[in-house]
Parts: C-alpha cells; structure tokens; sequence
C-alpha cells in the first residue's frame, strides 16, 4: 500500500477519508453518521437493513422520523450533553416499525468532531433487541380510548389547528424535533401514518373535543385565553 505524500496534506486527507469510508461501508455494525439536529448525511448498508432499505433512501431524513425513544429520561440527557459540547457515548432506547412490525432496541449516540465543521457531527450506532420484531399491538377502539400527557395534550390541538412545527414549538417551549418526537409517538402509539390520520383518529377515539374550535383536548379543561 503506498503511503500519502507527507508533502500533500489534502491529499493524505482523501486518502483516509476514502479508507473510513470504505470501512463504514463494510462494517457489520448498523452506522449512521447525523449532524447534531439528527438529519442522516449516510448510513451503512447494516444500519440501513433496519427497515430493509438502501442506505440512499435514508439520507436526509431525520433520526426521530424513524426511531421513536422509549425512555425520555435518555432523550433528555442526550440532548443536555449536545447542548453543552459533551464529548461521551449516550445509549438510548428505541423502537420502530418495518412492515407493520414494531422492532425494539438501542441507539448509542457518540459526538464526534470534524476539523471541517465547528459543530460536531454524531456516529449513531443500532443495535436490534434479540427477538425484537414482534407484532405492533392493534389500535385501541373508542371504548379503550388512550390517554394523552399534558404535553401532548397541548401539541395535538395545536396540530389539529393546522399550525406549522416552529408555531407549535414556539407555544410549547419544545424544539421542531421536540414537537415531532411527541407527534410521531402519538401517531405509533394509535396505529396512523401520519399527521391528518392523528387528527381524525384522535376525534374518532375522543381524545379532541368535537364541540371546540380551535381544537382543544378533551380532558384538557376549560380553553386557555
């Protein structure tokens, strides 16, 4: 193997870059490499088999469109340690769906820095519980109805109104990807593919008040001013 030339550093840096990612590439570990928002820049053939797909097709969607964290406590202390630049490995668990099948795990979140980029990018590892595919429960009918959490008894309405992720954000005091992990959970955990089936679910199992507008909970009590 030839050696870069210590008299061209960019080209020694091409050289490794193209070597690590030839490495990602090959390794048996499910990777994703994300910038510190969680937008996918690549994903590995092994990370990407999660939901039997080419790595292409997961490059530019965000992290928590795909992987719904179950333990909030985790999600909260990984985004602590983003806020303040820490440098560590922060496991979290998740589950996510292929073909209707819910899958359960843990994603283990790693800053790394790049003398490109001032703000570090993470390496995203997966990791699938052993017999973690099992079948997504059937959603609830109207005389089970779930319950919401006073979070999400302020984001859906919201939602319901039509207003756009930074407004809901704005009157929440979330992040967008704040009020997209609460919606994506909301809509897993009802059985919809997406915002307006949430909408029309939620007002079938009557969790919205279909007397109100705009859109109020319906055990959220009388409407704010």
């Amino acid at each position: 193997m030839t050696q870069p030339s210590r008299d061209a550093p960019g080209g020694a840096a091409a050289a490794w870059r193209s070597r690590f990612v030839s490495l990602f590439d090959r390794a048996p570990v499910a990777l994703a490499i994300s910038d510190a928002y969680g937008l996918i820049l690549g994903a590995n053939p092994a990370f990407a088999s999660a939901w039997q797909l080419q790595p292409g097709k997961l490059e530019g969607r965000r992290l928590l469109d795909l992987l719904t964290p179950t333990n909030d406590r985790q999600l909260l202390r990984l985004d602590e340690a983003l806020r303040s630049r820490r440098r560590s490995r922060y496991p979290v668990e998740v589950s996510w769906q292929v073909r209707g099948t819910a899958r359960h795990g843990r994603v283990t979140v790693e800053p790394v820095s790049d003398p490109q980029d001032d703000i570090p990018r993470l390496l995203v590892s997966l990791t699938e519980e052993p017999g973690g595919g099992r079948p997504e429960p059937p959603p609830q009918d109207p005389a089970n109805s779930p319950s919401l959490s006073p979070q999400e008894a302020r984001i859906l309405p919201l939602v319901a109104a039509g207003a756009s992720g930074p407004a809901v954000a704005r009157e929440v005091g979330l992040t967008v990807d704040g009020v997209n992990y609460h919606v994506t959970r909301l809509c897993r955990r009802l059985g919809v593919p997406n915002r307006p089936a949430l909408i029309a679910r939620a007002y079938v199992l009557g969790l919205l008040d279909p007397t109100a507008w705009p859109p109020r909970a319906a055990a959220a009590g009388p409407e704010r001013p």
